[in-house]
């Protein structure tokens, strides 16, 4: 007959002697305060116990920092993560009160500079980064294609030379885990800037050929690697919104981009300098300055934030523990160190693995029909309102109000997303209301009479463009969530947009000259991918929830729960790993 299980001894508390002995592998309840004066430990009160493991000669062995306490800053050291703690993996009954060792009011403090200082200053290299990217478009209209004698192929070859060099170098995200990020985005700005700036120089297709191929390395190394950075200071329920932050500046800057354009061709009528000439030198030369700036301003870990207090960097490394707690000893250090210089590199291992990840590939090809869409309309928008019977000036002022629309959808929809914990839905609903807008497009611009239909032409923009933009948001966020470590978010990042960034490919030949005035083949294109990323992101909510469900069913087992704390067979409080839980 099988042995039942042994009941649980009872808890006793520190003052109390224990009649039996202990060895090397036995464990002891000890309460969390020292004041206590409970006998029963409370899950969520502040008298919880902890289960710690505890020397042969009934001291709790000494948990060590590495490197040295020596080598960090004071405070700072002491909130470390430790090696113990991670490889004995020690068990709390009450995770939030032994981790989180800050007030509420703290974290928002921490929250609300990080947003303001890191995010929004992201966002401002985004915008500046898009701008110099798809200003082409208002340039062509401002009488670049007149000046430079472009035909309609090569104004296509221009668009290709940027995104060529753009996919072909995604491979320098993994560079934010090589190089310190401070030191890493001020060159990338520096030389973004330096190069749109200097296509106000050129005289010919092929110097302005060049500098769009540069142009498109200098970008790539900076980007797409954003999110990525971005998760080295934020919770995985918090990415959404940081990064719809982030994003949401590339409508924000084409809405700009249109004003801009449109009161710069102005200026550029009186003007010794060509307006398109005008545009890109007054558009690029902002991120050269900005790149002094950056230098001083961009932290390489939450620990080394300059505009952060003593107190505010401890916060800032507190609140990320407990959602790091099963990282490797060594990627913690490295990572969230605050005085010594952090150790960076890359795990080959994780690389390989993320590799062969099928949900890598899925979200990769979900981004590059979003990006079929994404591509095209930036810089064939002010073609495309154009060619509806608008003046040159009337479009680019046009061309503004549905970037502004997408902005707040965006961040709309990346709140909601992290609020209700969901990454599926918002794309799927924002890829089937693209799609139905560009189906629209297309058929009334078939018709007999499109001039008939241009309001209702134009309005159907606004979702088309929102849609997109937010579907872009969430992807790049999922991507994110469903890796597990630094590296292989690093390498998942790398794959979505070495294949997704195939997809400007794309997008920036389907308007060419010869569908104009209405576009119908290249509404239709657009309407078809965006119809395809909302099959995609169900097919991976499913995978997902499946892959869920078989890593809960298989964590079950044991002999239940005592107190909050899974126990195996006998009793044994179980120290094993929860398993990694995939957002959908």
């Amino acid at each position: 007959m099988p042995s039942s299980p042994r009941s649980p001894e009872p808890i006793r508390k520190p003052h109390e002697s224990s009649s039996h002995s202990t060895d090397d592998a036995s464990t002891r309840l000890t309460p969390s305060d020292d004041d206590s004066d409970d006998d029963i430990p409370m899950i969520g009160g502040s008298n919880a116990y902890e289960l710690q493991p505890i020397s042969s000669n009934g001291k709790k062995k000494r948990q060590t920092l590495h490197p040295p306490e020596s080598q960090l800053d004071g405070a700072d050291a002491s909130l470390l993560p430790s090696p113990s703690r991670f490889s004995e993996r020690r068990l709390s009954m009450d995770s939030v009160q032994s981790y989180e060792l800050y007030t509420p009011d703290e974290e928002r403090v921490v929250l609300k500079k990080l947003d303001r200082r890191l995010v929004l200053f992201m966002a401002l290299l985004y915008m500046l980064s898009f701008l110099d990217r798809s200003n082409i478009g208002n340039a062509r209209i401002a009488g670049l294609d007149t000046d430079l004698r472009l035909s309609g192929k090569q104004y296509e070859w221009l668009l290709w030379a940027f995104y060529i060099t753009y996919i072909a170098f995604e491979w320098m995200t993994l560079m934010y885990r090589l190089v310190p990020p401070h030191i890493y985005i001020s060159l990338c700005i520096l030389s973004w800037g330096l190069v749109a700036s200097l296509q106000a120089l050129t005289t010919s297709f092929s110097a302005l050929l060049f500098l769009r191929a540069l142009l498109g390395i200098g970008e790539a190394a900076f980007g797409p690697g954003v999110p990525f950075y971005l998760s080295f200071f934020f919770r995985r329920h918090e990415l959404a919104f940081r990064t719809g932050l982030f994003i949401s500046a590339s409508p924000l800057s084409a809405s700009f981009a249109g004003a801009l354009a449109w009161l710069i061709t102005k200026l550029g009528e009186h003007s010794p300098l060509a307006p398109w000439r005008l545009l890109f030198l007054i558009e690029g030369f902002p991120s050269v300055l900005v790149a002094v700036w950056a230098w001083e301003f961009v932290p390489d870990s939450p620990g080394t934030a300059k505009w952060f207090t003593p107190r505010q960097r401890e916060v800032a490394i507190l609140r990320l523990r407990q959602e790091k707690e099963d990282e490797e000893e060594e990627r913690l250090q490295e990572k969230y160190s605050t005085g010594a210089r952090p150790r960076r590199g890359i795990n080959v291992r994780e690389i390989w693995q993320a590799l062969k990840d099928p949900k890598c590939y899925l979200t990769a090809f979900m981004f590059f029909s979003c990006n079929v869409a994404f591509s095209s309309m930036p810089v064939f928008l002010p073609t495309i309102l154009r060619d509806m019977g608008l003046t040159s000036l009337t479009a680019q002022a046009l061309s503004a109000p549905p970037y502004l629309f997408a902005f707040a959808i965006v961040l709309l929809t990346a709140y909601l997303s992290d609020k209700y914990q969901t990454r599926s839905t918002p794309i799927i609903i924002h890829s089937l209301l693209a799609s139905s807008s560009y189906s629209l497009i297309a058929i009334l611009n078939s018709t007999p009479n499109p001039s008939a239909y241009t309001a209702l032409r134009y309005l159907a923009l606004y979702p088309a463009i929102a849609g997109f933009f937010s579907a872009i948001t969430i992807i790049i966020t999922w991507t994110i969530n469903n890796q597990e470590s630094d590296t292989r978010k690093g390498t998942g990042m790398a794959v979505l947009n070495i294949i997704g960034q195939c997809g400007p490919l794309v997008g920036t030949s389907i308007f060419p000259e010869t569908d104009a005035p209405g576009y119908v083949r290249g509404m239709g294109i657009c309407a078809f991918f965006m119809l395809l990323v909302g099959i995609l992101a169900l097919v991976l909510r499913l995978v997902l929830k499946r892959q869920n469900a078989r890593a809960k069913d298989g964590s079950r087992g044991g002999g239940g729960e005592y107190a909050g704390i899974p126990l195996r067979e006998g009793g044994v409080a179980s120290a094993e790993r929860k398993p990694f839980e995939f957002m959908i």
